[in-house]
């Protein structure tokens, strides 16, 4: 039973991880990847879609995406979508390919990112901490229906506290990461 609940804690602080993984990838760092567009949407019959639905995106260059429509009449409202997004991106169309060339990094938007970041490893870290205090109220009434030992809980919550520790310090070094990446010129 302790065991099980240990597991599914870690599996949810493991899925926090990975959220925030996917924040940063979102974030970026003047250097063009894929992943960059997942969170635009595109208006596709009536209904908001995630762009890599309906279009290609691939690599031109380390600055530049290449974004190839799979619908002509979509590429106008393609590149719309990526010109409205929250990134700061000025797409061209070249007949069916769409070219987004990552504009240079001042170093105050620099500032800016790296403040984002701090802010995203918070907000994981609190995930993490609210994971461990739903562990440890899961264990003391546990204890309160006599399903488990005083001694088992103690022991059960030094567990948890470890996965706690873990987690904080893989957060802790994926934001040193992002930060090292995002100040590098």
């Amino acid at each position: 039973m302790i065991a099980e609940h240990k597991k599914t804690t870690e599996a949810r602080m493991q899925k926090s991880i990975e959220a925030l993984k996917q924040d940063l990838a979102k974030i970026r760092t003047g250097r063009a990847h894929t992943g960059l567009l997942d969170h635009v949407q595109v208006e596709y019959y009536g209904s908001p879609v995630p762009i890599n639905q309906v279009a290609n995106i691939t690599l031109i260059d380390a600055r530049t995406l290449g974004v190839q429509v799979w619908e002509k009449p979509l590429a106008v409202k393609v590149e719309k979508a990526i010109r409205e997004s929250d990134l700061g991106l000025n797409p061209s169309a070249q007949g069916e390919l769409i070219r987004v060339p990552m504009p240079a990094l001042t170093e105050e938007r620099r500032r800016d990112l790296a403040k984002v970041v701090k802010n995203e490893g918070e907000s994981a870290r609190v995930a993490v901490r609210n994971l461990r205090r739903d562990a440890n109220q899961y264990l003391k009434e546990a204890v309160k229906k006599k399903e488990i030992s005083e001694d088992d809980e103690r022991r059960a919550q030094d567990d948890v506290q470890k996965l706690t520790d873990k987690y904080v310090a893989e957060i802790d070094k994926l934001l040193v990461q992002k930060e090292n990446e995002l100040m590098a010129v």
